[in-house]
């Protein structure tokens, strides 16, 4: 099976030289998501917002690859600022059932567009 680019209007186009996702066979390849609001147009206010809009975003990439926030195998979390790590924590972990998947989190010098929280994921079919 040939790579398939997965694409939705649910979640921000891409702000560079890259996709949304990938699916390879049974196993998507999320880009990383950033807390923008696709109904605002913009960066959510602040880092929950942001952490919210950024699981509601890859979500809707999810949905788009025919997956789903249960079947995440690894996430990776960028932060600008580890002391929201907490925040981001309770936010990201009210969209998975207690099953989660393996994850990473890294404080990192900047985001794109000025964003405070980014987080991408891999994930079965």
């Amino acid at each position: 099976m040939a790579k398939e680019i997965v694409f939705t209007e649910q979640a921000p186009k891409a702000v560079g030289p890259y996709v949304q996702a990938v699916r390879e066979g049974n196993i998507v390849y999320c880009s990383g998501q950033l807390g923008i609001d696709v109904n605002a147009g913009g960066l959510a206010e602040g880092v929950e917002a942001q952490a919210h809009c950024s699981m509601k975003n890859l979500g809707a990439v999810l949905e788009a690859a025919g997956s789903s926030y249960k079947k995440v195998l690894k996430t990776l979390i960028f932060l600008t600022d580890m002391n929201d790590f907490a925040a981001v924590n309770k936010i990201y972990g009210s969209y998975f059932d207690g099953d989660f998947p393996a994850r990473s989190c890294v404080q990192v010098a900047a985001l794109p567009l000025g964003g405070l929280v980014e987080i991408e994921c891999v994930a079965k079919i």
